[in-house]
């Protein structure tokens, strides 16, 4: 088999991910939908690369041209069955199994299936506030959860350029009796990051790219060195751009660290090919993962996974045809990201 047709067929394990809406929504929440960095109407995500993106790969799965107009993929969109059209979406991408974030908007949102799911750690950690023995609480619960793994969104809520220490329990107990109900609170934050790791759980970690809300300063992963240097359990940097570099530097100087390009590379839409060909350039191939992050359109569940297999061939076979690798070494590292690695960091 070619490398080509590999990756045409070649089933995903998406290993951060979300659902989509409950409902279709109109078209200015579908343009907003595509802009991952506002939350006014502030540009048209019709407006950004993902946009294009879209009208270029989704719509002929809808029957139109390429590159059809707004206006016409807006029209077709709205004329599908909504349960037909993420249908379409979904079995398109080829993935076998979604690793799914279900603390976002859960209300919202359907979680695909089947799916293995990942446990928020600050939301966990809003929920046991009021209890007596928080500490408590929060280890009881974390135990017993029915998940492959936990996420900590640190990034958004204090930003990763923290103390990483392990806090003393009467501390937690401190800082939760004066936290707010929103946990933003660095201790509380190390706290669960570090309860999560002693179970041996995978960690994934939120870093660059993200909502408005953010503070892109506060989250390069470098930030996360020290904690790196003191749990063994592994983990997972999401995302990454603008700072993929440095995961990748990361992924090969720390042996439990594996990364992702997620988000990004439907975001970049005509530019994804340079930014895997950039996290090819330094780290492992074992510590490299596939996921879409796809959030709210079913559109991004699929435009991740065409996109990536896409940015796959275009660098990788040209590798093979200038001769600096064989079509037997871009295949196997095909596998690696598109599902191995996953499949081995999460014991699915």
């Amino acid at each position: 088999m070619s490398l080509e047709e590999h990756l045409r067929t070649v089933r995903l394990v998406d290993h951060h991910v979300h659902g989509w809406f409950t409902e279709p929504g109109d078209r200015a929440a579908f343009e907003a939908a595509l802009n991952e960095g506002a939350t006014g109407p502030v540009t048209s995500g019709l407006d950004l690369p993902v946009g294009v993106a879209v009208r270029r790969w989704c719509a002929p799965l809808l029957g139109l041209p390429a590159l059809a107009s707004a206006d016409d993929y807006w029209e077709a969109r709205s004329a599908t069955p909504y349960d037909e059209l993420v249908r379409t979406f979904l079995d398109a991408a080829g993935v076998d199994r979604w690793i799914v974030d279900t603390g976002l908007t859960p209300d919202l949102v359907t979680d695909p299936e089947p799916r293995s799911e990942i446990l928020r750690l600050e939301l966990l950690m809003e929920q046991v506030l009021g209890e007596s023995d928080p500490v408590g609480a929060f280890r009881e619960r974390l135990g017993v959860a029915d998940v492959v793994g936990a996420k900590t969104i640190a990034a958004y809520r204090c930003g990763l350029a923290i103390d990483w220490s392990r806090p003393h329990d009467a501390d937690v107990a401190a800082h939760a009796r004066e936290s707010g109900p929103r946990v933003v609170d660095p201790v509380l934050v190390a706290f669960g990051v570090h309860e999560a790791a002693a179970l041996g759980l995978p960690l994934q970690v939120h870093t660059g790219f993200g909502d408005r809300d953010l503070d892109l300063r506060t989250a390069d992963p470098l930030h996360l060195l020290p904690l790196l240097r003191s749990v063994g359990s592994p983990v997972l940097l999401l995302h990454c751009y603008p700072f993929h570099r440095h995961a990748g530097y990361l992924a090969q100087a720390v042996e439990h660290v594996s990364f992702d390009v997620g988000l990004a590379i439907s975001h970049l839409g005509a530019r994804s090919v340079e930014l895997v060909a950039e996290t090819m350039e330094l780290a492992p191939f074992g510590k490299q993962l596939y996921s879409s992050d796809a959030y709210g359109l079913p559109e991004l569940h699929y435009l991740g996974a065409v996109l990536w297999r896409r940015a796959m061939g275009e660098v990788l076979g040209a590798w093979v045809r200038r001769g600096d690798w064989s079509e037997a070494d871009a295949i196997r590292v095909v596998d690696l990201v598109a599902r191995e690695n996953a499949v081995r960091v999460y014991g699915l």
